[in-house]
C-alpha cells in the first residue's frame, strides 16, 4: 500500500501550461512578415489596403474559431476530422423552416447545440467506446456531412429576411472591423484563457503529456477527453454561426476541407501531434500564415490546386521540423 500511495504521489504529470509566448513563435511571425512582404511586392495596390486586411480577417474568422477547438484536442492527444462536417451540420439546421421560424436567437442555440452534440457524441465514442480517435471522427464527418444532405435534400438554404441579425455579423463594422471578427478574437481570448488560466487547460496538458500519469494523479482521464471534443463540436457551432452570416446560407457543403486547414494551422502553431504541447498563439499565427497564402493565391490570379500543394508543402515541413526539435530535446 505504501508503495503504490508512493507511485501515486511521484507521478509525473505535467500540470503547468507553458507560456503563451515562446521563442518558436518568432519563426511564425517572420514566416508572416516575409508573406506580408511578398504580398507588397507582387501585388502593392491590392494587397496593402484595408478592404483587403478585413478580406483576410473574415476569411480567418470561421476557420479561426474551429482551429481554437481543434488545439484544445490536439493538446489533448487527440484529432478530430469532424469540424467541417459538424459546421455544415450546424448551418443546415439552424436554417431549416421549422428553426427559422423561432428567429435568429435559435437559430444561433441550434447551430451552437448541434455542434455540441455531435462533438459530445465523437467524445463518447473515443473515451469511453475506446475507439481510435482517427476511426471515431472519420465516422462522425461521413455521418454528419450525410445527415446535412438528407436534412436539406442537397439544396442550399437561405437565411430569411426576418433573420437579418445573423447576416449582420458579416455587414456591420465596427471600427471598420465586421463583427464576426470580434466574434472570433472573443473565442481566441476566452480560449487563451481556458488553456493558461484553468485547471481544465493544465488537465488537458496533463492529459495529452502522459495520460496514464495523469490518471494515477486523479485526473478522469475519460470524462476530460469526452469534454475535450465537445468543445470541439461548440467551436463547430460558433463557426456555423459566423459561415451563416458570411454566405447567408446554410448548406452540406459549407466548411469542406475545414478539417485540414484547422489541422494544418495547429501543426504549423507548434502543436505537437501527440499532445502535450501546444499554444493558442502558435495556432492562430499558423492560421493567418494559411490565411494569406489564400489570399495571395487570389489576388494573383493562381491556379487553387498549385495552392493545395504549396499547403501540404508546408505541413510536411512543418511535421519535419517538430521531429527534430524532439530529438534535439530527447536525451
Amino acid at each position: 500500500m505504501a508503495e503504490a500511495g508512493r507511485t501515486v504521489a511521484e507521478a509525473p504529470v505535467t500540470t503547468a501550461a507553458p507560456r503563451s509566448f515562446e521563442l518558436r513563435h518568432l519563426g511564425l511571425f517572420v514566416a508572416l512578415a516575409l508573406l506580408v512582404g511578398v504580398g507588397l511586392v507582387t501585388r502593392p495596390a491590392a494587397f496593402a489596403t484595408a478592404d483587403n486586411l478585413v478580406s483576410i480577417l473574415s476569411l480567418a474568422a470561421t476557420i479561426g474559431v474551429i482551429t481554437v477547438g481543434a488545439t484544445f484536442v490536439i493538446i489533448g492527444g487527440g484529432i478530430d476530422l469532424s469540424v467541417g462536417a459538424v459546421m455544415a451540420l450546424a448551418s443546415v439546421w439552424a436554417t431549416t423552416v421549422a428553426t427559422q421560424e423561432f428567429g435568429p436567437v435559435v437559430m444561433a442555440i441550434c447551430a451552437i447545440l448541434v455542434g455540441t452534440g455531435a462533438g459530445l457524441v465523437s467524445g463518447l465514442l473515443v473515451a469511453y467506446g475506446r475507439l481510435v480517435p482517427f476511426i471515431a471522427t472519420l465516422a462522425m464527418l461521413v455521418a454528419a456531412r450525410g445527415l446535412a444532405q438528407r436534412m436539406s435534400d442537397r439544396r442550399t438554404q437561405l437565411v430569411r429576411p426576418d433573420n437579418q441579425a445573423i447576416v449582420d455579423l458579416a455587414t456591420t463594422r465596427v471600427l471598420g472591423v465586421p463583427l464576426l471578427v470580434y466574434v472570433f478574437a472573443l473565442v481566441v481570448v476566452l480560449g487563451w484563457v481556458l488553456l493558461n488560466r484553468t485547471t481544465f487547460g493544465r488537465r488537458t496538458y496533463a492529459v495529452g503529456g502522459n495520460p496514464e500519469a495523469a490518471r494515477l494523479a486523479g485526473i478522469d482521464v475519460r470524462r476530460h477527453t469526452m469534454l475535450l471534443y465537445a468543445l470541439s463540436g461548440l467551436c463547430c457551432g460558433i463557426a456555423a454561426i459566423l459561415i451563416m452570416a458570411r454566405t447567408t446560407t446554410g448548406s452540406s457543403t459549407h466548411g469542406d476541407l475545414y478539417e485540414l486547414d484547422a489541422i494544418a494551422a495547429v501543426i504549423i502553431g507548434g502543436t505537437l501531434l501527440t499532445g502535450g504541447r501546444g499554444t493558442i498563439v502558435g495556432s492562430i499565427l499558423g492560421l493567418l500564415i494559411f490565411t494569406i497564402i489564400t489570399n495571395l493565391f487570389i489576388l494573383n490570379g493562381l491556379n487553387t490546386s498549385d495552392q493545395l500543394i504549396a499547403k501540404g508543402l508546408i505541413i510536411v515541413v512543418a511535421v519535419l521540423l517538430q521531429r527534430r526539435n524532439l530529438k534535439e530535446r530527447t536525451p
